[in-house]
C-alpha cells in the first residue's frame, strides 16, 4: 500500500478518483468503554444478522448505475468489528463473489477497511482473515500513546482497567503485516498534558504516521487552548531537534493549515456525509454512521432508507447540498486561519438548536487556533533549520504532494 492509502498492483493505482465509502455496523458491542467515545448507545444485543448484510449488499450492487465512483471502500465498524469476524468473513466472501459474478466495475477496485482497538488482532480467526484478504486490506489499530495517556480513557467496560498492555503487545505483529500503517489518537481535555510524550512514544514503537485529532464535542475547559499550544510547541521542538521529520508524520503539523479561505475555491463540505452510506443491524441506511441512534446524544437517528425499500432520495437530498457556506457562521467564513478547521456533520446535527444539519458546531474553535499557532512555529523553525543546513530543496522534493487534511 502506498503512503497515501492507495494500493498499487500491475502498474495500476488502485484508486484514481473518489471512492464510495460503505460502512457495515456489524455490532454495537465493544470490550472497552472509552471515556471520549461518541458512541453513546453501545450494547451487546444489536448484532447484524447475515440476512441483513446480504440484503444490503444485493441492494448496493444493484445500484451500479447510481453509484458510479470508480472504487469502493467496504468499511466495518462496531463497537469493535473483530468481535464479529466470522460474519465479516462471510460478508467479504459474498462481496467478492458477487462483484465478480456481476462483472461489477468495483471488482478488483475495492478496499476492506477496519479501525480496531487491537485487542483481538493476534487471534487465529483474525489472522486467517488477514491472510485471506491481505491484498485489499487496510487495518488501523487505535493506541493513544503512552500507557498513562492510553489508560486514562481507553478502559475495559465493567472493571475499568486500562487496555494498553493488551493493545501494545499486538503492535509488532500489526506493523509486520502493515509496515506503513498509521494509528489514530484522540485528544480530549484531560489528556492534553500527555500529547508530546505520547506521539514520541508511538514513534518509538515503530509507528511512523500518527493521525491525531481533538474531539469535536464541547468538552473543552478554559485554558485548554494554551495548554494545547504548549504541548504542540514542545512536540515540534522534539521532532525537529531529533530529525524525526524526515521519516515520521504527525497530522497536527500541516502546511495546508491556517490560511484565509477563498469561498469560491474552498466551499466544499469537510466530510462525505450523504455521499457515504452506512447500514446497521436492522437494515437501516444512514448518510454516515454518526447519524445512527447509538451515535447521538440528543437527536433522533436520521434514516435515509433501508435494505427492503432502498434509499429515499428526498431524505438524502439535504446532505448533497451541504458546503462550507451553507452551514458556517460568518465569523468562520471570514476567519483569517480558517483553512484546515474541521467539523463533524453528525456532531453539527447533534449539537444544533434544532434538528438541522445546517448549523456548524464551533466547539473546537480555540483549539484550532492554538493548533495553527503551533503549526506556524513548527514550519518556521523547520525551514530555518533546513535552509541553514542546505537541505530544504531535497526535503520538499521527497515529501508527499497530497493534502493530508482529510476527515
Amino acid at each position: 500500500m502506498g503512503t497515501n492509502g492507495t494500493f498499487v498492483g500491475n502498474n495500476k493505482v488502485w484508486q484514481r478518483g473518489m471512492a464510495k465509502n460503505i460502512t457495515f455496523i456489524v455490532t454495537k458491542d465493544c470490550q472497552l468503554a472509552c471515556k471520549y467515545c461518541y458512541l453513546v448507545g453501545k450494547n451487546s444485543k444489536e448484532r447484524m444478522p447475515w440476512e441483513v448484510a446480504k440484503q444490503a449488499i444485493d441492494y448496493i450492487l444493484d445500484q451500479e448505475d447510481e453509484m458510479r465512483e470508480e472504487s469502493v471502500v467496504w468499511d466495518f465498524i462496531g463497537g469493535e468489528p473483530f468481535l464479529e469476524i466470522e460474519l465479516i468473513d462471510r460478508i467479504c466472501d459474498y462481496l467478492k463473489t458477487e462483484m465478480f459474478r456481476r462483472e461489477h466495475h468495483w471488482f478488483n477496485s475495492y478496499r476492506l477497511s477496519f479501525s480496531t482497538n487491537g485487542i483481538n488482532f493476534h487471534t487465529d480467526r483474525v489472522q486467517r482473515f488477514i491472510a485471506k484478504n491481505r491484498s485489499h486490506l487496510s487495518i488501523g489499530i487505535t493506541i493513544d500513546g503512552t500507557e498513562r495517556k492510553h489508560d486514562l480513557n481507553r478502559i475495559y467496560k465493567g472493571d475499568g482497567r486500562g487496555s494498553y498492555a493488551d493493545v501494545v503487545r499486538n503492535i509488532p505483529l500489526w506493523l509486520s503485516l502493515f509496515p506503513g500503517a498509521g494509528t489514530k489518537v484522540t485528544i480530549s481535555s484531560a489528556d492534553i498534558p500527555y500529547i508530546k510524550e505520547s506521539v514520541l512514544h508511538l514513534y518509538s514503537l515503530g509507528i511512523r504516521e500518527v493521525n491525531i485529532n481533538c474531539v469535536f464535542e464541547d468538552v473543552w475547559q478554559p485554558g485548554d487552548d494554551r495548554r494545547f499550544e504548549e504541548q504542540l510547541t514542545l512536540l515540534a521542538d522534539a521532532i525537529i531537534d531529533g530529525g524525526l521529520y524526515s521519516d515520521h508524520a504527525c497530522s497536527f503539523f500541516s502546511e495546508h493549515l491556517g490560511k484565509p479561505l477563498d469561498p469560491e475555491l474552498q466551499n466544499q463540505n469537510w466530510c462525505g456525509a450523504g455521499r457515504m452510506l452506512a447500514v446497521d443491524a436492522e437494515g437501516n441506511f444512514y448518510p454516515c454512521t454518526r447519524f445512527a441512534q447509538y451515535s447521538l446524544r440528543s437527536k433522533q437517528a436520521w434514516v435515509i432508507g433501508n435494505v427492503r425499500d432502498g434509499i429515499d432520495r428526498n431524505k438524502l437530498r439535504p446532505f448533497l447540498t451541504l458546503d462550507r457556506c451553507t452551514q458556517s457562521p460568518r465569523r468562520c467564513i471570514d476567519c483569517e486561519v480558517a483553512e484546515g478547521c474541521a467539523w463533524c456533520q453528525g456532531e453539527n446535527y447533534d449539537a444544533a438548536d434544532t434538528p438541522t444539519i445546517y448549523q456548524r458546531s464551533t466547539a473546537i474553535c480555540l483549539m484550532h487556533k492554538a493548533r495553527v499557532r503551533a503549526n506556524n512555529y513548527y514550519w518556521n523553525r523547520l525551514y530555518r533549520k533546513l535552509e541553514q543546513e542546505g537541505e530544504r530543496e531535497a526535503f520538499e522534493a521527497a515529501r508527499p504532494k497530497s493534502n493530508p487534511l482529510t476527515c
